[in-house]
Formats: C-alpha cells, sequence, structure tokens
C-alpha cells in the first residue's frame, strides 16, 4: 500500500511539473527529450560508480521496447493535443489503464475477483466523469476525433504493459538497468525527432526537461517497485484513479480551474473505486 500510495503521488506531481512546463511555454518535444536523456545519463552514472552497470539480453529488450512505447506515447498525445479537445486525450489517456489490467489477466494468469472487475469498471466511469466536456463547435470529425482518441489509448495502454513485464520478464533485481535502457532509447528517438523538426532548443527547456528527468528517475523506480509487489489488476486502476482525484483537486484548489458537477461526482466514483479494487 506505501508503494501504490508513493507512486500516484510521485506520478501526479510529474503531471503537474508538464502542466507548469506547457504554463512557461516550454517546447514539449525538447523538454520529453532532454528528461529521458537526463534521466538515462544519471541513472548510468550512479549504476556505473556503484560498480552494478551489467546490462543482460532480457534487460535490452524489454527496456527497449518500453523506450519506443514511452516515446511513441508521449509524441502522439502531444500531436493529439494540438487537434483534439483536452478532454478527449486526457480521457483517452487515463482510460488506457484498461490495457494493463488486462494484459494481466490474459497474458500472465493474473487473477480478478468480480467484486475487484466491479471497482475496475467503476474507475473507468470515474475517469471519464471526471475529464469529460462538451465539444467545441470548431472540431470538426467526428471519426478523426475518435482515431486520434484511440490511437492515444493503445500507446499509452501499450506503454503501461511494458511497465508490467518488467516483473514478468524477472528483471525485478535489474528494473533500474531496464529503467536506464528505457530512457537512453526514448532519448535517443526523441532527440531524433526534435532534430526534424529543426526547432532550436532554448535554456528554459533544457532547464525544465534536466528538473523533469531527475525526477522522473525517482518516479519511474518507486512506479517498479510497487509493480514488483503488487498485482496489476490492483495497482493500475487504484494507481490510475488516485491521480485523477489528485489532479482534480490540484486543478481545483491550485490552477484555478473550475471543477463541473460532473468531474467532481468522477472524483467521489474513483474514490470509491480504488475501495473496491483494493
Amino acid at each position: 500500500m506505501f508503494w501504490l500510495i508513493l507512486a500516484s503521488f510521485l506520478s501526479f506531481g510529474f503531471g503537474q511539473l508538464f502542466k507548469w512546463s506547457q504554463r512557461r511555454r516550454c517546447h514539449a518535444p525538447t523538454v520529453v527529450t532532454t528528461n529521458y536523456v537526463v534521466l538515462a545519463a544519471t541513472l548510468g552514472l550512479a549504476l556505473h560508480v556503484q560498480g552494478v552497470l551489467e546490462v543482460t539480453a532480457p534487460a535490452l529488450l524489454v527496456g527497449g521496447c518500453m523506450g519506443v512505447s514511452f516515446i511513441v506515447s508521449m509524441w502522439t498525445m502531444t500531436r493529439a493535443l494540438e487537434r483534439a479537445p483536452v478532454s478527449i486525450v486526457l480521457t483517452a489517456f487515463r482510460l488506457a489503464i484498461l490495457c494493463p489490467v488486462v494484459a494481466s489477466v490474459f497474458l500472465w494468469g493474473e487473477t480478478i475477483s468480480v467484486w475487484q472487475a466491479c471497482g475496475i469498471l467503476l474507475a473507468l466511469a470515474g475517469v471519464g466523469l471526471t475529464t469529460q466536456t462538451s465539444i467545441p463547435h470548431r472540431y470538426a470529425g467526428m471519426w478523426a476525433l475518435l482515431a486520434a482518441a484511440a490511437i492515444v489509448f493503445l500507446t499509452q495502454g501499450l506503454s503501461q504493459v511494458c511497465l508490467r513485464w518488467v516483473h514478468y520478464a524477472g528483471l525485478d533485481s535489474q528494473r533500474l538497468i531496464v529503467l536506464m535502457l528505457c530512457a537512453a532509447t526514448a532519448g535517443g528517438l526523441g532527440g531524433g525527432i526534435v532534430l526534424l523538426t529543426r526547432y532550436r532548443p532554448q535554456a528554459r527547456d533544457l532547464w525544465m526537461g534536466s528538473a523533469i528527468g531527475i525526477y522522473n528517475l525517482v518516479a519511474l523506480a518507486v512506479l517498479l517497485t510497487a509493480l514488483s509487489q503488487l498485482e496489476g489488476t490492483r495497482f493500475f486502476p487504484a494507481h490510475g484513479c488516485l491521480v485523477v482525484i489528485l489532479d482534480g483537486l490540484c486543478a481545483h484548489f491550485i490552477w484555478r480551474e473550475p471543477l463541473s458537477r460532473l468531474a467532481a461526482l468522477g472524483v467521489g466514483v474513483s474514490a470509491v473505486s480504488i475501495l473496491m479494487v483494493l
């Protein structure tokens, strides 16, 4: 329970840091790329100093796949946010918790009770309510919006499945090495994307990305530790709902963004679903 709560608070803080970087008008692809590069370099140096930097083939496979899924997920989400309502993108992003739950059951044989299944369905409803809003008329093409939501859902879901894969690949003891390889892969691919856009990074982009990278190192290390001790069918719904609740409260009280009645209901539903899942 301790690792679940800590991982949720750190994930919430990670999202708030990115929101802050957007308000400072930082270049999102550069911030994301710098975050992964700094994470990989810091972790690699720390492991080397400790004399435990030993890369195995399984760690390279899982870390590489995770890195690709991470950068693809972040890139598709930022692109979708430029073209679709924020609520649709965020709802798809958060509903992706269903993917690792399904994978945990059908790929890795985790069990799930009827009570937990009801809690997961309630969690999905809570997430949907929290991020709902009407679609402004300037957005045309419902099928295009649905396609964008589906892509965000699948890419984010795949990245979370990769996080769960670490445990079932028998790499819990090497999770920091896997994390380093993940960040190195994501950073390399992200750097290529930034170069293709021909954007010249600003100092604020690099400083913000570096700060987020150090924070993300701790957040992902804690998350992988939590996944080494908890079933995915319990962790992902509870973690997702806790983050949604914290996001909603922070948006209302810190960022002074109005919380609609439906969104407030979603926060309450999410809280109840956590108790059912756990």
